[in-house]
């Protein structure tokens, strides 16, 4: 390489850093003004204000904030052959390019920066990613580069090719054991789907935390066609769980994910047994944390036809519950982060809808269909 190259190489990679690090502070200065110009709007679902969702100082070092995020279609512009990905690709109907991939990915990153305020959330369960690629240009192309994120990830036989991942902190989290549970339908064993990934860690406490990332078959063919296929997820779920507890009743067990049913259906209540009640959970019992979210018809995760439903979950075991030893929840209830900057006017059912990357075929460069939720463990 000539000098002449080698200084432009040096000047550009200057200006990408600096405009990276200048669009950061600009970022997190206007959540703090967007959040508390927008806090006397909110109802609802319990969000919190900008004072206690975005302040360092509201998190100590003995503190994990557990984030579950659907990104809605992060994928690569390159066609798999092995995979129904073509949609994705620049010549698919979509149009996608590695531009709009790596504008999604700075969106995320964002999402990801604000959810945790200036200190990045500990533990992130991701779904609707396309492979390791694509979550290496989130933690490495983007301001989370600075944070030294690590990932577990496996390729799943989902035919679309998308999959779950988890990033975590090191310093907070050390992950023991990991491994992708295959799910195989007995009633339609050509049908594919996303593994359900585990993931086994230590906190700085010394406390082992047992982790289930989720993304279940969706309703695409009708409710009744697909309600087996999520119950049947559920029983898979709900084994592994016992079977942990089994083992050690005083397991810290947390499940988080999409999991295409409300907490009130089939799959969730009865067949995984995640309560919505937290005086009455038993030893073996699941509480769903969506209980103390403060759930409403005008709040949720998603908006369908204009309608909010709340079909992300993060889920504990007992041992997780406020009143345990050691590790536990700091309130029972999760957080949906609905940031003004994640919604947008919904003209056509009126009120707000998340800002996601495409309305119907047409990209508006947006985050996600899908807000995050999150919860905070301490000891």
């Amino acid at each position: 390489m000539n000098n002449t190259s080698y200084k432009k190489d040096m000047i550009r990679s200057t200006i990408l850093n600096r405009t990276n690090l200048i669009l950061l502070f600009v970022f997190c200065f206007l959540i703090f003004g967007l959040e508390a110009n927008s806090q006397s709007k909110r109802r609802g679902v319990r969000i919190l204000s900008s004072n206690k969702g975005l302040s360092d100082s509201r998190r100590g070092d003995n503190e994990l904030r557990v984030v579950f995020y659907n990104v809605e279609n992060l994928f690569d512009p390159y066609d798999d052959t092995l995979t129904m990905d073509e949609e994705y690709t620049p010549t698919g109907m979509r149009g996608w390019t590695y531009g709009r991939m790596v504008r999604k990915q700075v969106n995320l990153s964002k999402s990801i920066m604000a959810i945790g305020g200036f200190r990045p959330p500990e533990i992130v369960g991701l779904c609707e990613i396309e492979n390791r690629f694509v979550i290496l240009g989130l933690l490495k192309d983007t301001p989370l580069k600075n944070f030294n994120y690590k990932i577990v990830h496996h390729e799943s036989p989902d035919t679309r090719g998308i999959d779950v991942a988890l990033i975590y902190l090191p310093d907070k989290f050390q992950v023991l054991y990991d491994e992708p549970i295959h799910i195989t339908f007995p009633f339609e064993e050509n049908s594919k789907t996303r593994d359900i990934l585990y993931v086994m860690g230590r906190v700085n406490s010394g406390d082992t935390l047992h982790i289930f990332v989720n993304h279940w078959p969706s309703k695409f063919g009708g409710l009744m066609a697909t309600t087996p296929k999520r119950n049947h997820v559920a029983s898979v779920l709900r084994s592994r769980v016992d079977s942990i507890l089994n083992q050690n009743i005083n397991s810290k067990i947390l499940i988080m994910g999409d999991l295409n049913d409300s907490p009130f259906d089939e799959s969730v209540k009865d067949v995984l047994k995640a309560s919505l009640d937290s005086t009455n959970i038993d030893d073996y019992g699941l509480y769903n944390t969506l209980a103390g979210s403060g759930m409403s018809w005008d709040r949720g995760t998603i908006k369908f036809r204009g309608e909010w439903e709340t079909i992300d979950h993060i889920i504990i075991s007992k041992p997780l519950s406020k009143d345990a030893q050691g590790l536990r929840v700091k309130k029972m209830g999760a957080v949906i982060f609905d940031a003004p900057f994640l919604l947008q006017e919904d003209k056509t059912f009126f009120g707000k809808k998340p800002y996601r990357t495409y309305y119907g075929s047409q990209y508006i460069g947006g985050f996600s269909d899908h807000l995050p939720i999150y919860i905070d463990l301490h000891y």
